[in-house]
């Protein structure tokens, strides 16, 4: 019902307006070639006549829209000609109503020759009916092409943001084991207030939702305070975010697998352990975020080695791409120095 409402009132303000503009059109025609002042009745009457019946014209286009169009011009094609002769009728009724006999048509070949005016009218009218009709239906076509567009890169973000790397959660609950079987309760207890935290944190997020880089920290703190406690000594961070950076927003959880990554491949594999460094500074209108390990590197980011096809990295770079477009960028390479750096650049949004 609220559909049908919201047509008709798009409908009449556009009718009403075209024949008025008809009015005009028709009356200025009229003293053009010599009319009395009197036509002006007549101009009124054929444009309130003309806009009552194309209203059941524009009922029945509305009704056969959805069909083929060799069965929409078979059936609108009677009513158009019923509505052009009742149109010529009305005009002539209208004239012998109103103007004297100077005025009117001065054989019946007048009013014939005004049949074809009226069809010229009611065709265009029909123009702009299916014009404006065909006008909005790629408009909601491309609304609802937007929209499940939109709903596809939600899906496609929230499959990646949850497919967080099972052996986190399984190394971590282990730890929590063996602290509870070496009696370390206190420890394991941090551990785990630590873990649910985090947890509850990426339940909680939409992974559309962008998050000041901050608050990104301060969960991360809670994902490092717990490998802190796996590897002790042997994971080093070295943490650096710039005043003018904390409040950019960044995609919530973007660095927590990049951060896996360095531990997995560089603190795990070395028995010294490694530093993990992150920077974050504003470069104009660019957020730069730098992470970088000591660790061995990897063949893998050696020039023209194939693409890494791990979770953690392909995640990443699908989550900015679908957030960003081309409009941000995430390198990795090893360092001439050893370990690996990882650098994302992404646009500055306060």
């Amino acid at each position: 019902m609220s559909a049908r409402l919201s047509s008709l009132m798009g409908f009449w303000p556009l009718q009403i307006a075209g024949w008025f503009g008809f009015l005009i059109v028709h009356f200025l025609s009229g003293m053009a070639h010599g009319k009395h002042l009197s036509y002006l009745s007549v101009s009124i009457s054929s444009a309130i006549g003309g806009a009552l019946i194309t209203y059941p014209l524009h009922l029945l286009y509305r009704r056969i829209y959805v069909l083929p169009i060799a069965q929409r011009a078979l059936i609108a094609l009677p009513a158009f000609l019923f509505v052009c002769l009742a149109m010529s009728a009305i005009y002539a009724l209208s004239i012998e109503q109103y103007c004297p006999e100077e005025c009117k048509p001065a054989t019946f070949l007048g009013y014939i020759a005004y049949t074809g005016f009226t069809a010229y009218v009611i065709l265009s009218w029909s123009a702009l009916w299916f014009g404006i009709r065909n006008s909005r239906a790629l408009a909601e076509a491309r609304e609802r092409t937007v929209a499940a567009q939109s709903q596809a890169n939600l899906a496609q973000l929230k499959m990646l943001r949850y497919q967080l790397n099972p052996h986190f959660l399984f190394n971590t609950l282990n730890a929590i084991s063996t602290l509870v079987l070496d009696q370390q309760n206190t420890v394991a207890g941090r551990m785990l207030g630590a873990l649910s935290r985090f947890l509850r944190y990426t339940l909680d997020q939409e992974p559309e939702q962008k998050v000041p880089l901050k608050r990104e920290m301060e969960v991360l703190d809670l994902y490092l305070t717990i490998e802190k406690m796996r590897f002790d000594e042997r994971l080093r961070l070295d943490l650096t975010v710039d005043e003018a950076a904390q409040t950019a927003l960044v995609p919530s959880l973007i660095l927590q697998p990049l951060i896996e990554n360095a531990i997995k491949y560089a603190v795990a594999k070395s028995e010294t352990g490694c530093t993990i460094t992150l920077r974050a500074y504003a470069n104009g209108e660019w957020l730069e975020l730098v992470l970088c390990d000591d660790g061995p590197g990897s063949p893998v980011f050696a020039p023209g080695a194939p693409e890494l096809n791990g979770v953690g990295l392909r995640n990443t770079r699908e989550r900015l791409a679908t957030l960003y477009g081309a409009r941000q960028r995430l390198s990795v390479e090893n360092r001439p120095e050893g370990g690996v750096r990882v650098r994302m650049t992404l646009p500055l949004e306060r």
